[in-house]
């Protein structure tokens, strides 16, 4: 063979083995398109109905609330009977099992045989309603018209879910299919239905208090308490000088202030506090803002009128308990301390800007209230790029954006300041009582005693929060909250007065006057 022929053969082996590898590639093709276009096809309600001939069916099914509703949304038959598509093995595995066990009972089984009584009965239903199904359609769980006995419920089971033996289909049993005859779920042990707790053990009267030292408060008529820790009065230097890293012009000039002596909230308000006032003064409408603070000064508010259903998870998914509440506006923390106050007799109230600062300073006059340099800890900078920044010690005392996992925390991560207050440069922004002005501080003197900005168009917040780099979290570091960016995805018109849609890190503690509680 010459050398020639050799060439030509090794180039037709070639040539045939290309055109096998692509003839294979065009079938592999066309087979996957196939098999595709054959589960579309299947996953029709149509395709649904040639197996599922028991009486009825197709009936109760346009029937049911997925069906027949004014929302234009029309729910199929995979949308409840198979896991979401975005779960993609899970779902097609399933589908696979199902239609198989469905072509097989078809073919062999004598329909009328069947109980379908039984088959309509719970503890059967849940083996074929799928949970996350039932979440990935219903991330609003407060439709327009929803009682306030359904929201209640819905947020319980949202913060339970773990430990209650309960799916979504074992309250919404006629969700899919129609049955005249259905007497709707409840979700009994949820502590905001009155007629399901036993309040033999809540809280009858608040806590006393006839010296400034530190109290437990308890909110009456619930099972609800807090620490409230006693911050001695006095005189400290506001703001940042010049030298200090990452600071910002409305942080200066510094001046002395002077603040009497007050109670604050150990920790940020939490959802379990929260809560306790959503279930007791929930309302389908409003009260005036321009009234919500105006009674900020009336010790004899009437009786008051709290959030409207939120929309969606205020929550985040993240849990309750003795997490910050997080997400309402400014609004509802104020009308929270109006609550708070009518409940226990005394004056709850949001920080002044200037009694936040003392309060998170503790007695000192350093960026942080330990030991540290900001740019030890931040990520900004050029020499970032090549070195990581110090963890320690500021996470010991602060939930930010390298220890957070992307969310808020449960206080007891954290160690306290030196005056024992939790989590005051991190977790959550938390709202102050002044609006914000950038020249706030080169107003009134050198020399100022218990300042209270009035003037502007939003209001202060300190703090921040999970997401923050640790410049932002210096005791001088100011923030401004900013309504109608936070607003902007909330599909409610008019918007919403108690619930912001576009911001996670927000959150409030409170204080409390000594005036009329210790001489």
């Amino acid at each position: 063979m010459t050398i020639e022929s050799h060439r030509n053969k090794k180039k037709n082996f070639f040539k045939r083995k290309s055109f096998y590898l692509l003839l294979g590639l065009v079938f592999g093709i066309i087979l996957m398109i196939s098999v595709y276009q054959t589960s579309v096809y299947f996953s029709t309600d149509e395709s649904c109905m040639m197996c599922h001939v028991h009486p009825h069916a197709e009936e109760s099914w346009k029937l049911s609330k997925h069906m027949d509703n004014g929302s234009g949304t029309k729910v199929h038959c995979v949308d409840c009977h198979l896991p979401p598509k975005n779960q993609t093995w899970d779902h097609y595995t399933a589908k696979a099992k199902l239609g198989i066990r469905d072509v097989w009972g078809y073919l062999t089984k004598d329909s009328a045989d069947f109980d379908w009584d039984r088959m309509s009965e719970l503890d059967y239903a849940v083996t074929y309603i799928p949970n996350a199904s039932c979440k990935e359609c219903h991330y609003n769980l407060f439709p327009d018209g929803v009682t306030d006995d359904a929201v209640t419920a819905h947020l319980y089971y949202e913060e339970n879910e773990e430990k209650l033996d309960l799916q979504c289909i074992s309250c919404h049993l006629d969700a899919g299919h129609y049955n005249p005859n259905y007497q709707h779920g409840t979700l009994a042990a949820a502590p905001t239905s009155k007629n399901a707790v036993d309040t033999s053990a809540y809280f009858k009267t608040a806590t006393e208090v006839t010296a400034f030292e530190n109290y437990v408060e308890q909110i009456p008529g619930t099972p609800v308490s807090f620490n409230m820790v006693a911050v001695p009065g006095g005189t400290f230097k506001m703001g940042s000088d010049e030298k200090e890293s990452f600071r910002k012009e409305d942080e200066s000039p510094m001046r002395n202030v002077t603040l009497s002596p007050f109670f604050m909230a150990e920790i940020e308000v939490t959802w379990d506090m929260y809560w306790s006032f959503y279930e007791e003064t929930m309302s389908e409408g409003r009260t005036p803002p321009e009234k919500v603070y105006a009674n900020n000064s009336n010790p004899d508010v009437d009786a008051v009128s709290g959030p409207t259903p939120p929309f969606g998870f205020p929550d985040q998914g993240w849990g309750g308990g003795d997490r910050p509440a997080i997400t309402m506006t400014h609004y509802a923390a104020e009308t929270f301390c109006q609550w708070l106050s009518k409940k226990t007799g005394k004056k709850y109230r949001l920080p002044t800007e200037a009694e936040w600062e003392y309060a998170a300073r503790g007695g000192t006059e350093t960026p942080y209230f330990f030991e540290g340099d900001p740019k030890d800890f931040s990520d900004q900078g050029f020499w970032r790029k090549f070195f990581d920044a110090d963890v320690d010690p500021i996470s010991g005392f602060v939930i930010y954006g390298k220890n957070s996992k992307n969310r808020s925390q449960e206080p007891s991560l954290v160690k306290a300041n030196p005056f024992g207050l939790k989590n005051m440069l991190g977790n959550v922004m938390e709202y102050c009582a002044d609006k914000y002005d950038p020249q706030a501080y080169s107003k009134g003197g050198d020399n100022v005693t218990n300042p209270l900005n009035t003037e502007g168009e939003e209001w202060v917040v300190r703090g921040g929060n999970y997401t923050s780099d640790a410049a932002d979290l210096r005791c001088a570091a100011r923030d401004y909250t900013k309504h109608d960016a936070w607003l902007k995805t909330d599909p409610q018109q008019p918007k919403s007065i108690w619930w912001y849609s576009d911001i996670k890190g927000i959150g409030f503690r409170v204080v409390c006057d000594t005036n009329g509680l210790v001489k």
